[in-house]
């Protein structure tokens, strides 16, 4: 590891940035160092205008991956290396005014019944059931199960924020099947063993479940539904948050639930509930009748 990366990590984890947060950073000023083949501290103002202007119109990056790209190069600059260059503070990615796709129940139903292998089944009903991130989700932990107050505490969740959310009964169940079928004492998902022909025994501890792995699954899943829409496992959480809104719980509670910061965030599956939008046409036609 260079004395830069190394020196950039210690400065993100002064910050208090997440894990996940830190890994993004340090990627993006990675990508940068490998498109001009030199190190970041080399790279002058001009190419990394350049670079953004690449990464733009070139590659088309959205507006999420170009918010993460200059938020990691920016850090890297301002605080690693000092350099205050106007160009990081001139540069804004794009605004984009997308609403995400969404599932219905049946066809997060049909999808979940394409999951053939337990863990995955139970991760991705899990994330669905709970609203949970994938990250959150595949880091779940024994200790973090609150079978008797029926709620599961994420811990470090993004922002590093921790919050609690509802665990549905039948979530339970299956969670206490799946830890059945393994009895790790640190992980709810944990990664499947790999055991090689003539290998010594080893006591290595057991890590969590790949992210990339139940992401593989859900996209398998979801060909084999025939569901027809650009859907990835982070949908699960949006349909979560809509079906919630349309079945009459307080967009406020939902809220907490997601873990957003502000209530703006969590108002554009308002825009998303069919219930919502009859159950304000009917508003609208009600108070225009005698026009």
């Amino acid at each position: 590891m260079t004395y830069l990366r190394q020196r950039m990590i210690e400065d993100l984890q002064l910050r208090g940035l997440g894990i996940v947060t830190q890994h993004r950073y340090v990627r993006a000023v990675r990508l940068l160092a490998e498109h001009y083949k030199k190190s970041p501290d080399k790279i002058t103002e001009d190419e990394l205008r350049d670079y953004f202007l690449y990464v733009k119109n070139v590659k088309k990056w959205s507006r999420s991956t170009s918010t993460i790209a200059l938020c990691g190069i920016k850090f890297f600059y301002e605080n690693t290396i000092k350099r205050d260059w106007p160009i990081l503070d001139f540069v804004r990615a794009e605004r984009e005014k997308k609403l995400p796709v969404i599932l219905s129940p049946d066809e997060v139903r049909r999808i979940l019944s394409n999951v053939r292998l337990l863990r995955y089944k139970v991760c991705l009903t899990t994330i669905y059931s709970c609203g949970l991130r994938l990250q959150e989700a595949t880091h779940l932990q024994v200790p973090d199960i609150d079978s008797a107050r029926g709620l599961i505490h994420i811990h470090r969740g993004k922002g590093n924020k921790d919050r609690y959310v509802p665990l549905p009964d039948k979530t339970l169940q299956l969670l206490r099947e799946q830890w059945k079928s393994h009895r790790c004492p640190t992980w709810i998902f944990p990664a499947p063993e790999r055991k090689q022909k003539n290998a010594p025994t080893t006591t290595r501890e057991p890590e969590p479940i790949p992210r990339s792995t139940v992401w593989l699954v859900f996209k398998n899943a979801l060909k084999k539904s025939k569901i027809n829409k650009n859907a990835s496992v982070h949908t699960l959480r949006h349909s979560y948050a809509t079906h919630l809104l349309e079945g009459g719980v307080n967009l406020r509670l939902i809220q907490d639930y997601l873990g957003h910061r502000t209530p703006t965030t969590t108002a554009i599956y308002t825009h998303l509930t069919a219930k919502t939008k009859e159950t304000a046409f009917q508003s609208i036609n009600e108070l225009m009748n005698d026009l």
